[in-house]
């Protein structure tokens, strides 16, 4: 288990992270995220005792991880996956890092078995592609059979296979009742994945939360209808209190599509059938995490142009 509380991190007079507090549980894969300078990769280096905290403490398993005895027993880290030495093979950089955690030489060809890297171990590592020099920084990670994992963006540079490996990897750990902590921006997949958020921006805490309770925090209730009558529709939809808005902008919108928020799915078909419109489709929307996500953190973007201020 991971444990921060009231940890904060100022580089002068910069507040990288301001009194942090969260729980990474055992058995739930939970998400880290936030938009780019929010102090998420500061927090991470925090949690794993490669940055000093200012204030507060980053516990794993109830102590800072410089405390135990064999770091790579307590927790497995992926931070940068071209931290390793382009003249050396993946083979014999994990068997360094076996040997400086005092690991037995097997848990080497266990972990490359495990991330698909057994036939080109013995090569060198500034051979492999990004995405497979991903999969050699997870072998790291997993090389003490560590019960917490913290992996910052993981899928970066992974295939769509490589995406789907690497998810149900991460359900598997959390399923043996481990506690993983990743790090993300590919929204699609974080929402597939994880089962708890945590939010940061600007340093500070915005959500701590499940997944669908974090939707529907920010959620609006849509409606997706489609009619060949859909401007007289959208006006008779706004009589009756609706918001309206038409899909215009779709590179595929044929000038049909409309999106109701404040009116049932049900109420908006007995109005059509009522006034006799043709209904194409029907059908309530479900908000995205990355639209979600988007609405909850759009005060805390650190840079953003002129056009999307607009």
């Amino acid at each position: 288990m991971i444990e921060v509380r009231g940890l904060t991190k100022r580089y002068g007079e910069v507040l990288a992270v301001n009194d942090l507090n969260f729980s990474v549980r055992p058995g739930e894969v939970t998400g880290f995220l936030g938009p780019n300078g929010a102090g998420k990769s500061t927090t991470m280096r925090m949690i794993l005792g490669l940055d000093a905290p200012t204030s507060g403490t980053a516990t794993v398993g109830g102590r800072p991880v410089a405390e135990h005895p064999v770091p790579l027993k307590a927790v497995g880290a992926l931070l940068d996956a071209s931290a390793v030495l382009s003249s050396r093979s993946a083979y014999h950089h994990l068997l360094a890092l076996a040997a400086s955690n005092g690991l037995p030489r097997s848990r080497v060809d266990t972990v490359l078995k495990e991330v698909g890297l057994s036939n080109v171990a013995r090569r060198a590592a500034g051979t492999y592609s990004l995405g497979m020099r991903q999969r050699l920084g997870i072998a790291g990670a997993l090389l003490g059979d560590p019960p917490v994992l913290v992996l910052d963006e993981p899928l970066n540079g992974l295939d769509p296979e490589g995406i789907v490996w690497i998810r149900r990897l991460m359900r598997r750990m959390a399923a043996e009742g481990r506690a993983v902590m990743m790090s993300s921006h590919l929204m699609s997949e974080v929402e597939l994945t994880v089962d708890r958020l945590v939010v940061v921006g600007r340093g500070r805490l915005i959500a701590d939360t499940g997944m669908a309770e974090f939707i529907a925090s920010v959620a609006s209730q849509e409606v997706v209808v489609r009619t060949p009558q859909a401007v007289p529709f959208a006006g008779r939809l706004a009589a009756v209190g609706a918001a309206v808005r038409t899909t215009a902008g779709d590179g595929n919108d044929d000038g049909t599509g409309l999106v109701v928020t404040g009116l049932e799915a049900a109420r908006i078909g007995a109005l059509a059938a009522a006034t006799g419109v043709e209904l194409h489709e029907l059908a309530p929307r479900q908000t995205s995490l990355e639209e979600a996500f988007m609405e909850l953190t759009r005060d805390s973007v650190e840079y953003t142009t002129e056009a999307e201020a607009a």
